[in-house]
């Protein structure tokens, strides 16, 4: 067994050989003018802590050796009091980090992903998270650029969880208007973003604005120069705003007044849209983050599907708010388990409470199902009235989809639970080996699927639990 009790004196020796001024075979140059220092330090230590310093020191140590020179190497990226902490951990493994602000520990993150040193990129990406939560918050898009930029994936799962969970944090940071275009248009797109359109339109508007300082805050006192001027810090944006889904009050009040920004398609469509449904819009169509759920684990289906789902399980309409949260628990995926039927009652047998995905070959389509009830594998059929199924006309939107309950008289079938068959709802939607499906009307309401045969691309099982 070893003994730890000696390395603090080992630790401290090798800083004093750091601090020695007689043994040294280098020197670094660190910086660029007016900010250089020279550091002094030893060729074999550098060596075998630093990949990156191995590397530069194998070609300049061979050139020089015969010379009788001091060799002597430049980091110019690299601050010299940012160097001088990353000295002292490679040779004593010391880090005191408490005593630092956040951005200097950012700075020493970013050099040691220059230097190689991936012991302490870990060690540093975990002390931020652990320690400066609020601080990365409110300089969300330093994080957010120096994550993706460094590959830094601790940070980067930071950033994704808060798009996902508390995308507000990023909108009311003190740097959200220095987000990139790039950046904004990521954040937007992200499957798992939640947050109302109108406030997404909102923020944008901000950032725009921002871009532009000189722009009036009232649209009503724009010159046409100046609504030109907006639209074209906004034309990138403007395609990943999803203004169908607002209602007619938000549309009026919060739009319109912007329109001339608009293309001029998009403000024709949205207009008409309005004009022919401007009492029955849905309040705020899009699902927003009503209760905070956990984010899906899925490659078919996004938060925004899931809720809705959720609100039919519980037999709610779509502007309703809802009762319940529930947790998607990812219990088979056909492309990671197989698609074979038996390997789908070997999973699910016995599992109640379960939602079907499937994405179909070929389309964009994505067809489902709940069962309450559990599989079997039996041949006998499932009864309940609480079974559904449905479909939806692609991932990017919840708006075209199709529900279709159990019919009243038909409820003794609402499931069957045939050997050969994976996931069935009777006739209406059944998978079999292989890789194929049936959609064909008979026990549920409506025909969700106007082919009948389809192939699958991908399909996943989920078992629903509340929180």
């Amino acid at each position: 067994m070893y003994d730890n009790k000696f390395l603090p004196k080992l630790s401290q020796n090798f800083l004093e050989i750091l601090d020695d001024n007689e043994f040294y075979d280098i020197t670094i140059e660190v910086g660029n003018d007016p900010y250089v220092k020279i550091f002094r330090a030893h060729m074999v230590i550098l060596n075998y802590r630093s990949p990156y310093l191995r590397r530069i020191l194998s070609t300049t140590v061979n050139k020089n050796k015969n010379d009788g020179i001091l060799t002597h190497i430049k980091l110019p990226n690299i601050l010299p009091e940012t160097f001088q902490m990353i000295l002292r951990y490679i040779y004593g493994g010391r880090l005191s980090l408490e005593e630092y602000d956040t951005s200097h520990i950012i700075k020493i993150l970013i050099a040691a992903s220059e230097l190689s040193l991936q012991e302490l990129i870990t060690h540093l990406q975990s002390f931020l998270i652990e320690n400066k939560k609020n601080w990365m918050e409110q300089n969300f898009n330093l994080i957010y650029k120096t994550s993706f930029e460094n590959d830094f994936l601790k940070l980067q799962n930071f950033c994704t969880e808060l798009i996902s969970y508390e995308p507000e944090k990023i909108f009311n940071s003190i740097d959200f208007i220095s987000l990139t275009e790039k950046s904004l248009i990521s954040i937007i797109q992200n499957d798992n973003f939640q947050m109302n359109v109108i406030q997404v339109w909102e923020h944008v508007l901000k950032w725009g604005i921002a871009k532009n300082p000189g722009l009036p805050s009232d649209p009503s006192n724009y010159s046409k120069d100046e609504f030109i001027t907006l639209r074209g810090t906004l034309q990138q944006l403007i395609p990943f705003i999803k203004f169908f889904n607002l209602n007619h009050k938000e549309f009026l009040n919060k739009v319109y007044p912007y329109k001339k920004i608009l293309p001029k398609d998009l403000r024709e469509n949205l207009i008409k849209n309005f004009i022919d449904q401007p009492n029955n819009k849905l309040e705020s169509k899009i699902i927003t983050k009503e209760i905070n759920p956990k984010s899906i684990d899925s490659r078919i289906i996004t938060n925004q599907h899931a809720e809705l789902i959720s609100k039919w399980i519980d037999k709610l309409e779509i502007t309703d708010n809802m009762k319940n949260s529930y947790e998607f628990k990812l219990i088979l995926r056909g492309s990671r388990d197989g698609f074979l039927s038996s390997k789908f009652h070997e999973i699910c047998d016995n599992q109640s409470h379960t939602i079907s995905i499937i994405k179909v070959k070929d389309s964009n389509e994505i067809l489902g199902g709940y069962n309450p009830i559990k599989w079997k594998s039996d041949g006998s059929f499932g009864t309940t009235k609480d079974s559904f199924i449905f479909s939806f006309k692609n991932k990017e939107s919840i708006e075209n989809y199709i529900l279709s309950r159990v019919k009243n008289d038909e409820y003794k079938y609402a499931t069957s639970n045939r050997i050969n068959h994976g996931p069935s709802f009777y006739n209406d939607l059944f998978l079999y080996d292989p890789y194929c499906g049936f959609a064909t009307p008979s026990g549920y309401e409506k025909p969700i699927n106007k082919v009948g045969f389809f192939y699958v691309e991908e399909y996943e099982i989920f078992q629903i639990m509340k929180d």
